[in-house]
C-alpha cells in the first residue's frame, strides 16, 4: 500500500511539474501553452486552428487516392468519417494535447490542406508534426513554406524535439523534412497495416 501510494504521489507531482518546465527548473516558463490556439502567418499563407466545420473543405482531399497513397489509411469516401476525425483532431486542442491548423491561402482565403504538432510531450519537450496538402496545391511550397513556421512556433514555445514519420517511397514527404532540417533516426518495420499488407515506415527527428 506504501509503495501504490508513493507512485500514485510520484506521478501527480510528474504531471504537474510536466506542465512548467525549461532547462530544467520548474516553475519558469510556460512550455506550449495551448488553452490559447495561435493563428500563425507566413508570406502567403495563414494558419488557423482547425475548426469541426472544416470537415467539410477536408473530405475530398481524404478522398483523393493520390494525396492517401502514403497515409495510414486508405482514401476516405464517406464525409462522416472525415467528420468524427476533424471533431477527435479539434478535441485533442481543447484537451491541450496538439493543435492542428487549417491552411489557407493569403491572397484568396482558399482552403490548402491542414498541418499539426501533435502528441505533446510537456516532460520530454517533444512533439511529432505532420501535413496534409491537397493535390492541386503540390509543388509550389506551400507545405515547407507552412512547416517552417510550425517548427520555428514549436521551437519559441519550449519544444527541444520534433518527429516525423513517413511511409517508405513517399520522396515527397521525405524531401521536405530533409530541407527542414530532419534526420532519418531508424526504420519501423511492418509499423503500419494498409490495405492487407504491413508497410514499413521512416523515422525522422529534429533537435531545436
Amino acid at each position: 500500500m506504501k509503495r501504490a501510494l508513493y507512485h500514485r504521489a510520484r506521478l501527480n507531482a510528474i504531471a504537474s511539474a510536466s506542465h512548467l518546465m525549461i532547462n530544467g527548473a520548474a516553475g519558469a516558463v510556460m512550455i506550449l501553452d495551448l488553452t490559447r490556439l495561435p493563428i500563425l502567418e507566413t508570406e502567403r499563407l495563414r494558419l488557423e486552428p482547425l475548426l469541426a466545420s472544416d470537415a467539410d473543405q477536408l473530405f475530398p482531399i481524404m478522398g483523393d487516392p493520390e494525396v492517401m497513397a502514403y497515409w495510414d489509411v486508405a482514401e476516405i469516401d464517406d464525409p462522416d468519417i472525415v467528420a468524427e476525425i476533424v471533431g477527435s483532431q479539434v478535441r485533442g486542442m481543447q484537451a491541450g494535447r496538439s493543435v492542428y491548423w487549417a491552411m489557407r491561402r493569403l491572397a484568396d482565403d482558399a482552403f490548402l490542406g491542414s498541418c499539426d504538432l501533435s502528441d505533446v510531450d510537456r516532460w520530454h519537450r517533444r512533439a511529432e508534426v505532420g501535413f496534409m496538402l491537397g493535390r492541386e496545391a503540390w509543388g509550389q511550397g506551400y507545405a515547407l513554406e507552412a512547416m517552417q513556421t510550425v517548427v520555428a512556433f514549436a521551437g519559441a514555445n519550449g519544444i527541444r524535439k520534433l518527429v516525423a514519420r513517413t511511409h517508405l517511397g513517399n520522396r515527397r514527404s521525405e524531401a521536405l523534412l530533409t530541407k527542414l532540417g530532419f534526420a532519418e533516426e531508424g526504420l519501423l518495420r511492418g509499423h503500419v497495416l494498409r490495405d492487407g499488407e504491413r508497410r514499413d515506415c521512416r523515422l525522422y527527428g529534429l533537435l531545436l
